[in-house]
């Protein structure tokens, strides 16, 4: 099957990785942080506020490959403080309120200054 590179300019990007990769009907997207691209800065200084951006971007991504919020079928969030677990939580099920995709929680392994999560995700295209 074809990789296909999705990139869109409502979610944050680098030269070092791709936003999204669409193989088939299944979509990665990279792990996202809680950047607002309309100011190019975090969306705020709470897990929650972070945590709501960051599905944000990733479902912009999915977007950008032909996907919709109910293909996902799988979320790796990645915390930099562990006791931020409840706040995201919070946040986190007033994004997916029904049809909750399967989820891990870790913590993040590197630390990037104000950054407090970090979202990856995939879809699976339905028919």
């Amino acid at each position: 099957m074809t990789k296909q590179i999705i990139s869109t300019p409502n979610a944050p990007s680098s030269s070092l990785y791709s936003q999204g990769i669409r193989v088939g009907s299944t979509i990665y997207v990279s792990g996202m942080i809680g950047i607002d691209q309309t100011t190019t800065e975090l969306a705020g200084p709470t897990i929650q506020e972070q945590t709501r951006q960051a599905v944000r971007n990733c479902v912009a991504v999915l977007e950008a490959g032909g996907g919709i919020r109910d293909d996902i079928v799988q979320i790796t969030v990645l915390l930099t403080n562990p006791g931020d677990f409840t706040g995201m939580n919070e946040a986190y099920a007033g994004e997916f309120p029904t049809k909750q995709p399967t989820r891990a929680v870790a913590k993040l392994g590197v630390e990037l200054p104000g950054v407090l999560v970090s979202i990856m995700m995939t879809a699976q295209l339905g028919d």
